[in-house]
Order: C-alpha cells, then sequence, then structure tokens
C-alpha cells in the first residue's frame, strides 16, 4: 500500500480528471446522480456536501476518484471502465486511481487496510461489505461508503455505478493509511498497560515484526489468558497451539514465554504468505490450506467470528 504522501500527492490529478468527466463521456449520468444524492456538480462542492466527515485530502481524492465512474454500466466480471465494471472492479479501479492496490473479490478486499468497528466509526473512502445471497455464506458485494449513510457502488446487471443508501454493512474496512503515530503506538504495545504477559507480548511483537496488540488480542480470544488451557480438539496453552503445530515451530504451548514468541513467530510467516493479517489470523484458526483454498477468509462462522474477535481485542489495546 502507498503511504499517506503518495496518496495526497495524486489529488490534483484526479480533479483535474474529474473536470473530464464531468464534461461528457460514459460518466455524464453523474451529475444527476449525485444531485439525487445530495451533492453538487463540482469536484470542490461536491466534496463538501458529500459529508462534514471528509476531513482529509486523501478521504477526499477517494471520493472524488469514485464519482469518476458514476453512470458506468454493470458488468460481471468487468474491471474496464469504458465497457463497464463490477462491485469489486470498482472498488479496486478507483483505489488503482490512487495508487493503492487492494484484491480483485469483494471476499479478498474484505481482508484488506484494517477493520471499521461500526457504520458510525466509518469514514468517507471506507469499503462497505455485504452478504447478500442466501444460497452461500461471505462476502458477494462490496461499495465506498461516502458519509451520511450514502455508498457509491456497482450494484447489478441492468444497472449503473450509482449513489445509494449504505443499509447495513457486514464489514467495513479501512484501506487509506493510518497515522504513524497510531502504527508507531500500536506496533510498540503501548495499551497493553495492565494486560497478562504485556512484556512478552512487545519482546515478540519487535522480534517477529508484528504487532503486540494482535497477539494479545489472540491470546484472550484463544484462551482467555490462561496457559493452561486445552480445548476440545487438543489445542493447548495461551495461544491454542495444536501438538503437530507446536513441534514444527518448536514450542513448548504451555510456556507462555514460548507460545508468545512461536505464536508471532508463525503470525509473521502467515502474514508474509498471505498478505495480511486478517488472513493470517484465519489462517492461524482454520489453517494455511483453508485459507489458500478459500482464496481469503474460509467461509466458516468459527473463524469468520474469530478474525472480528481478535481485531476488535487488538483494537482495545492498540
Amino acid at each position: 500500500m502507498e503511504g499517506l504522501t503518495a496518496v495526497q500527492s495524486r489529488i490534483s490529478e484526479i480533479q483535474s480528471r474529474m473536470a473530464s468527466f464531468a464534461a461528457g463521456g460514459p460518466n455524464a449520468a453523474w451529475l444527476s446522480a449525485a444531485s439525487a444524492a445530495g451533492l453538487t456538480t463540482s469536484a470542490t462542492t461536491a466534496s463538501s456536501a458529500t459529508t462534514a466527515a471528509v476531513g482529509t485530502s486523501a478521504e477526499t481524492s477517494v471520493v472524488q476518484a469514485a464519482q469518476n465512474y458514476l453512470g458506468v454500466p454493470y458488468l460481471w466480471g468487468g474491471t474496464d471502465p469504458t465497457k463497464g465494471l463490477d462491485c469489486s472492479g470498482f472498488t479496486q479501479r478507483v483505489y488503482a486511481d490512487l495508487g493503492i492496490s487492494i484484491p480483485r473479490t469483494s471476499s479478498q478486499q474484505a481482508t484488506a487496510g484494517t477493520a471499521v468497528a461500526s457504520l458510525a466509526d466509518a469514514r468517507p473512502g471506507d469499503l462497505v461489505f455485504f452478504d447478500n445471497s442466501s444460497a452461500r455464506a461471505g462476502i458477494d458485494h462490496v461499495g465506498i461508503y461516502l458519509g451520511n449513510g450514502k455508498m457509491i457502488a456497482a450494484p447489478q446487471e441492468g444497472d449503473v455505478v450509482k449513489v445509494q443508501d449504505v443499509g447495513t454493512p457486514t464489514v467495513i474496512r479501512r484501506i487509506l493509511p493510518t497515522t504513524t503515530a497510531t502504527t508507531s503506538s500500536s506496533s510498540a504495545g503501548g495499551g497493553l498497560s495492565g494486560v497478562p504477559y504485556s512484556d512478552l507480548f512487545t519482546a515478540a511483537a519487535a522480534k517477529y515484526g508484528v504487532s503486540a496488540s494482535v497477539l494479545a488480542g489472540m491470546a484472550k480470544v484463544e484462551s482467555g489468558f490462561d496457559t493452561t488451557a486445552v480445548s476440545g480438539a487438543g489445542a493447548q496453552g495461551l495461544m491454542q497451539f495444536m501438538p503437530s503445530t507446536a513441534a514444527g515451530l518448536g514450542v513448548n504451548p504451555l510456556d507462555p514465554a514460548s507460545a508468545i514468541d512461536g505464536a508471532a513467530k508463525y503470525l509473521s510467516q502467515l502474514t508474509a504468505r498471505f498478505g495480511s493479517t486478517d488472513l493470517a489470523l484465519a489462517a492461524y484458526n482454520a489453517g494455511p490450506g483453508a485459507v489458500a483454498s478459500a482464496g481469503g477468509i474460509p467461509p466458516y462462522p468459527e473463524t469468520q467470528n474469530y478474525v472480528r474477535k481478535v481485531t476488535a481485542a487488538a483494537a482495545a489495546y492498540a
């Protein structure tokens, strides 16, 4: 992911493109769509009318980049706006315009960036995800949050990219980079005061380049910080290692120092393999093979809940 500075450096370019798209072409319909949603027709006023929450230039640039594609027809599997876009092709294209790479499908995109706890905490530019299909479990639709209860999305066959009510998202993810101060605090484990074994989490995080708050969140969800815990499946100790996994890592699962060090090492390996913390957590819970086969977080309620719970716990410790 490009840094915040790189995103901001492209705002002028995006605004220039806005002017050309507004004049005509496949996105001429964006004027009426924006007006209906309470947005105005110029790049400057649209960003202020969307919501007062558009507090950073990076957020504004995402909203404006998304508005470039209003009126583009929906096309299943589409990634070329001259032909059509599907929901995740649209969101991927918007972030690519800003120099930010995200995965192709909505289920994969739902693991990118960082979790947002609720719609009340959402910011313009956040990705909002939905499970709309009763035929199969899992994320199957994505849009970009605009603020004020609105999102912009490529909805369905026969429709176009448009602004619509956001409804109730299943998952919300923030793709834009967070501030350096927040990242530093999280990595250092500054919010772990009073957490059992906080010194071990902090040391292991620094050793393997992972988040101390995520490690602590894993321990809370896995065992409730109980070093003697044994699950019905046979997972052991603070970090709930299966004996075979522990043996492969050279870990004593019942020793907290060894277990935390091993969990940090394993989390680092999984993150390097799958490219995100959420996928690494899913692999820690369900196994790397399950994540590889699913191409994202597997559609297992236990694993999906595990990722959400650890992420929430980590956020509280950050």
